[in-house]
């Protein structure tokens, strides 16, 4: 069954090793494809999302192999530039290829990529920013073609910031022929491993951390092995784990420069942080309300990927709360499974309204994507009774083990 069972009311008492970002291994693996060799890639999680990704390489002629959390990406024998329709349409992830492939082979053909049920986010400012590098793009209904003879480097004043556009652009650029800037740039901590993997490679990248990415294109890039950094966001979900159950937890490897935002409202809620040399010591559940709107946006920012935790750390702590999602337009689709739990919880726009006084009680819940499926776990960890998260397939995309390290730290909880 594609689902967790959880017992609530129990507090959490131990360590857990936070695992390798996500959201820098995607971007990382796809630019793999710029160098013709072997990379190595440590610390690589084993999760959905990074499995479908290294299917999704070797669909294109890479030789992949994987050694616990050592990840081999041979891509002398790339054959191919179109990618199979059934693991696009899994992974939105998939569209940061396009970039790459360009870069290496000049041709792409794939469908519109899927995977997201968190808001439109369209590819369209993708699409049009890499035309503007000599790239020709033929649209049809299901997908479309790119090609492009030589990538030519551009000045980009994006709409918007965008993590995605970011990176494409970057794939696009480094091997590209002159100068391209990008204003504003994504400052994620994703992004600056990206530009680092680049720069370990030979890439020519200047800029990383700030608004303003300036790129000098290469002729080419070399094999390396790099490690992924800690994933800030399942550093915060664990933290939440403890805000919401209670007890006492050491987050080995937690990337505390990263998390600051994270860590500041989770001070505010009451809960107990100290940081040391290898990682973080939580204690406490939250019991304090927050003053003020916890409002989402761009890093360094309060994170969007940790919204779903908080609201139900303020659902758990029976105290009122306001959060303003400013990044996604349909990030409140846990909010009915919540209430299914007791939560009184409340939607105007693009604010929900947490209000206090009532205690979350187990419930059939669905999991309908990604965080928010973390999320619910949280809630079943704090209520009393027995719980069942549904469509398990979401939370595993992007934790690894979650049930096990859980079950690790004091929970009772079972895949079901």
């Amino acid at each position: 069954m594609d689902a967790v069972r959880i017992y609530g009311g129990n507090c959490l008492c131990g360590q857990t090793t936070i695992q390798g970002s996500k959201n820098a291994s995607l971007p990382i693996l796809a630019a793999t494809l710029l160098i013709n060799g072997i990379c190595e890639i440590e610390n690589c999680p084993d999760i959905s999302d990074v499995y479908h990704m290294l299917r999704l390489l070797e669909s294109l002629g890479c030789k992949v192999e994987r050694e616990g959390s050592l990840v081999r990406v041979n891509t002398e024998q790339l054959s191919k530039c179109d990618m199979p329709a059934d693991s696009v349409r899994v992974m939105r992830s998939s569209i940061m290829l396009l970039g790459a492939l360009l870069a290496r082979t000049g041709s792409v053909s794939m469908e519109y990529p899927g995977g997201c049920v968190i808001g439109a986010r369209p590819i369209d400012l993708h699409l049009q920013s890499l035309c503007r590098m000599g790239v020709a793009i033929e649209q049809q209904k299901q997908g479309f073609s790119a090609e492009s003879v030589r990538l030519k480097g551009a000045a980009f004043r994006l709409p918007f910031v965008s993590v995605g556009v970011t990176e494409n652009l970057l794939l696009a650029a480094v091997m590209a022929e002159g100068m391209t800037v990008i204003e504003p740039a994504a400052k994620e901590p994703e992004i600056q491993a990206l530009c680092e993997f680049l720069n370990l490679a030979g890439a020519r990248i200047e800029g990383n951390g700030s608004g303003r990415l300036t790129i000098h294109g290469v002729k080419k890039l070399k094999p390396v092995r790099y490690r992924i950094p800690a994933d800030r966001i399942v550093a915060g979900t664990y933290l939440c784990a403890c805000m919401t159950a209670g007890g006492s937890i050491f987050l080995r490897d937690a990337p505390v420069e990263d998390m600051e935002s994270v860590l500041e409202y989770a001070r505010r809620m009451g809960i107990i942080i100290e940081s040391e040399a290898d990682g973080i010591l939580v204690r406490g559940r939250a019991c304090k309300r927050i003053s003020g709107v916890l409002r989402t946006g761009c890093y360094p920012d309060f994170p969007t990927d940790m919204q779903s935790q908080f609201m139900v750390a303020m659902a758990a702590s029976g105290q009122p709360g306001q959060i303003e999602e400013t990044v996604f337009e349909n990030r409140f689709r846990i909010v009915p499974e919540l209430r299914r739990m007791g939560a009184d919880i409340s939607v105007q726009g693009s604010t929900a309204y947490v209000n206090g006084g009532r205690k979350l009680c187990g419930a059939i819940v669905h999991a309908q994507e990604l965080r928010g499926g973390a999320a619910l776990i949280l809630a079943a960890l704090a209520a009393q009774g027995t719980s069942i998260v549904l469509n398990r397939h979401y939370i595993d995309r992007g934790y690894e083990d979650i049930v096990i390290r859980l079950r690790e730290l004091g929970a009772k909880i079972e895949l079901a």
